[in-house]
């Protein structure tokens, strides 16, 4: 229990930042635990689409089985099954979970204009942002969580009384 209560502590910072809202989008990329949990946690806030993207389907059936509206493979089409999704105006917010370039990139692909990114990857190499394309866009971007050290005191009621139990948290790994 602990476990998933420090997902949800963990994450609640992300939703947050990222301006999670009653009737919004959310993409989360990347389907690992730390993701299911900002997915998890972002749902409190009940947003209309609740995105995963990620490239294994065991992780990606795992968040359609837990509350995901919409599951895509990052592949070359994501962007555009996002875009298509959303009627061509991309996702309130993005939760990047991954910690790469090109998860980065994605999020910056899919935000829309007033859109948030809150970033949870532990990026361990340069990442570029993209000016160029996000100039018009007025974004924000979080790109670091201060929810190590800081629990959300309006989440604590999670360790009373979790949503998920343990008995529905699936092994998370690749199926290759």
């Amino acid at each position: 229990m602990s476990f998933l209560l420090f997902l949800f502590l963990f994450n609640s910072q992300s939703s947050q930042n990222g301006r999670v809202t009653p009737g919004c989008s959310v993409a989360v990329i990347g389907g690992g635990p730390v993701g299911l949990g900002a997915m998890l946690t972002a749902d409190l806030y009940t947003p209309a689409k609740l995105i995963m993207i990620d490239l294994d389907e065991n992780r990606l059936k795992t968040a359609k089985e837990l509350g995901a509206t919409h599951v895509f493979k990052s592949d070359n089409d994501v962007v555009k099954n996002v875009m298509e999704l959303t009627g061509g105006v991309g996702v309130d917010t993005v939760i990047e979970a991954v910690g790469i370039p090109a998860t980065f990139r994605l999020c910056q692909d899919i935000v829309a204009p007033g859109g948030t990114i809150a970033n949870l990857g532990v990026h361990g190499k340069a990442v570029p942002l993209h000016l160029e394309d996000l100039w018009d866009k007025s974004i924000s971007a979080y790109l670091s969580s201060r929810s190590l050290t800081h629990c959300n005191p309006d989440l604590e009621y999670l360790q009373q009384s979790p949503p998920v139990s343990l008995t529905q948290l699936p092994h998370l790994h690749c199926s290759n």
